[in-house]
């Protein structure tokens, strides 16, 4: 039989056979295999050929193909400093009641109803193709204290993270590509437990600034210090501190880390990088007005920002498998609501933070920061 032959033949065959049952389509292949001389499965793709069927995409609909949730979400990336995922995910039912006010983009009820089911995959694979890595190096600026190491003890032993007031400190320098003279720095502070962090500006690092900027650091935290961890440098380990910490009716636990272990102060390492270090960057800010103008920003949208609205991560449990190290962490969420689920915050701290977070735009926080640190790079 002619090929064009074979090709009449096919279409009288299909007429009948997308209408047939189960058992009278496998007699239909089985009278094809006979006349053409087809294999079985070749039967049924030239039979399906022309219905398109063999090249139909398997799987399941796609589901999230709006543009304007795609859109959603790409604009809360940027504005959560491209957060990943999974802490995105968090911060969708944050910003979301707010987005209608600040976006030409609109959605509907539906779209919003994805959105409150969408999953960390799905974000990951809408944007995909805008994510982009980088990763950028800073100055070690630290100089030893090595006056105070034997009467501040080294913390062996890890506090109790479930308890906020447990601190971790450290300077970041804007020093620019070079160390000489004098510059900015930013002191960064972080609570173990919650992730709540507060930020102060500082001209050089001798020892009177440092010490007023964590007097104010502490009226401004939510809870009580109860135990205060630094580096071997010389601003932040002295005798200043010292009696303000230890020489108290109830004093803090002030502790530092091992010499030369960038490890044992882990936590406030990570936010010098997510908290300064991808806001401000590595320019160099050698001008006074600058301190000013970055205490501003720190005391204002800065710490509700951070502390109200980017979820992040807290490791709950870490185990050894040989020589894999099993790391556990709990759902992200942000320092307020870890707060809020703490049974040592009063009742009272816990409205009062309410009423501030209720208070609250986060589209209108990040608009004033993002206007605020252009201005700070315009004095450059």
């Amino acid at each position: 039989m002619s090929n064009s032959a074979k090709k009449e033949y096919l279409d009288e065959i299909r007429k009948r056979y997308f209408s047939a049952t189960r058992t009278e389509k496998s007699n239909i292949l089985d009278e094809v295999c006979t006349v053409c001389n087809y294999n079985r499965k070749y039967a049924i793709r030239q039979i399906s050929k022309k219905q398109k069927l063999y090249n139909k995409k398997k799987g399941r609909p796609r589901k999230y193909k709006s543009q304007a949730i795609t859109l959603f979400l790409k604009d809360l990336w940027v504005l959560t400093n491209l957060a990943c995922a999974e802490r995105l995910k968090a911060a969708i039912d944050l910003w979301l009641p707010y987005y209608r006010f600040h976006s030409s983009n609109h959605l509907t009820e539906k779209e919003i109803k994805l959105l409150s089911e969408i999953s960390a995959s799905t974000i990951k694979r809408l944007l995909r193709k805008d994510k982009s890595k980088y990763k950028k190096f800073g100055l070690r600026t630290t100089k030893p204290g090595s006056l105070l190491k034997k009467q501040v003890p080294i913390k062996l032993n890890q506090w109790d993270e479930s308890r906020p007031g447990f601190i971790e400190a450290d300077t970041v320098a804007h020093c620019g590509s070079y160390v000489s003279g004098q510059f900015a720095y930013s002191l960064n502070v972080v609570d173990i437990a919650t992730g709540w962090t507060e930020q102060r500006a500082i001209w050089g690092k001798g020892k009177a600034g440092v010490f007023d900027a964590i007097k104010s650091i502490r009226k401004a935290l939510p809870f009580k210090i109860l135990g205060f961890d630094c580096d071997n440098g010389g601003e932040l380990l002295n005798y200043m501190l010292l009696e303000y910490f230890t020489n108290k009716k109830n004093p803090v636990q002030y502790t530092r880390s091992r010499e030369y272990k960038k490890n044992d102060n882990a936590h406030i390492e990570e936010k010098n990088w997510t908290h300064v270090r991808q806001f401000i960057g590595y320019q160099r800010f050698d001008k006074r007005l600058t301190v000013d103008m970055l205490n501003d920003l720190y005391q204002s949208e800065w710490r509700f920002y951070l502390n109200f609205f980017i979820p992040s991560f807290k490791l709950i449990e870490k185990n050894r498998q040989g020589a894999k190290i099993i790391k556990k962490f709990s759902a992200p969420m942000t320092p307020f609501h870890r707060l809020i689920a703490s049974e040592k915050i009063s009742l009272s701290k816990k409205r009062e933070l309410t009423k501030i977070f209720k208070s609250l735009d986060p589209f209108s926080l990040e608009k004033r920061m993002k206007n605020k640190i252009i201005n700070i790079f315009k004095l450059y």
